[in-house]
């Protein structure tokens, strides 16, 4: 594993299911806490309630000192260069935890930190969800090769890092998408180059979830996307997951959201909280994978 987390392809195949094994371990209480007497720096550009709340229970239950620091406090990219900031906080503390919008400024800050800096997510990518997803996965017993992971919706963040996960593990990955709304073009050719997975571009969601063991979506409208609100309601139109889609599904099927979910735009509710959802899953396992990858890089593992 390098010295930052800032994408998957920062890591192996091999230190992925590393990475498993350790979050296994780390759900038990260490006698010596691996981050005793050290302190993550954590800077929220953007509002956050799993992210914020499982990186700092989890910096506190490997021993460490969790510092929040919000946009409002920093004033990161505005009031004070990322690089500035970046090599301060090194000096005061063994890792940067940073949820921005832009990925240069995460970029910026991993140029010039000292300490291990991890993306907790960015407009770009969102590593630590999909880590925590394919835990999930494998949680249930549900990880296996080629297995059809059928995303529904915008082209985001969250699906470029699932584009990234597919360069380590083999699997379908579908994305069902309106036109204008596909994921970033150079982490598509990245993925389709590697050859590991098979990769689609629909923009039909029936077909993308027919014989699909997972119905993924996130919502339509992300933070700093408001002012797109109806365009954006209007060309997802037919892109919801609901029971007759999850009817074209695996019977064994089950539903992903990364949450927070607008119930009955990008999917309905009684779908996000049926017997097939594992979303709360995901939720809780974003707590055990980062406590695994903070362990990782600054912690005393014994």
């Amino acid at each position: 594993m390098k010295n930052n987390f800032i994408s998957l392809d920062d890591i192996t195949t091999e230190e992925l299911f590393e990475l498993f094994e350790l979050a296994d371990s780390l759900k038990s209480r260490f006698a010596h806490p691996p981050l005793a007497g050290k302190t993550v720096a954590m800077i929220f550009q953007k509002p956050s309630l799993r992210t914020r709340v499982s990186f700092e229970v989890g910096v506190h239950q490997l021993g460490g000192y969790p510092v929040v620091l919000s946009q409002e406090g920093i004033g990161i990219g505005t009031r004070e260069k990322a690089s500035d900031i970046a090599q301060l906080l090194s000096r005061y503390n063994d890792a940067i935890v940073a949820r921005l919008y832009d990925h240069k400024i995460l970029l910026e800050l991993a140029q010039h930190s000292t300490v291990p800096v991890i993306n907790a997510l960015t407009d770009l990518s969102h590593p630590c969800q999909i880590l925590a997803d394919v835990y999930t996965l494998r949680q249930h017993k549900l990880l296996r090769d080629g297995i059809k992971i059928a995303f529904i919706g915008d082209g985001n963040n969250v699906v470029n890092s699932w584009l990234e996960m597919s360069k380590l593990i083999p699997m379908h990955f579908v994305l069902a998408a309106p036109k204008g709304y596909e994921p970033s073009s150079e982490i598509l050719k990245s993925a389709q180059n590697a050859q590991v997975s098979t990769i689609e571009i629909t923009r039909s969601p029936e077909s993308a979830a027919r014989n699909a063991d997972i119905l993924y979506t996130d919502v339509w409208v992300s933070m700093g996307q408001e002012n797109e609100r109806k365009k954006r309601v209007k060309d997802f139109a037919g892109f919801q997951i609901n029971s007759k889609l999850l009817s074209l599904a695996k019977p064994d099927a089950v539903v992903m959201h990364c949450l927070p979910a607008h119930r009955e735009e990008e999917i309905t509710a009684d779908v996000l909280e049926g017997v097939r959802s594992v979303v709360l899953d995901e939720a809780e396992n974003r707590l055990h994978i980062q406590k695994a990858i903070l362990a990782k890089l600054i912690g005393d593992i014994k």
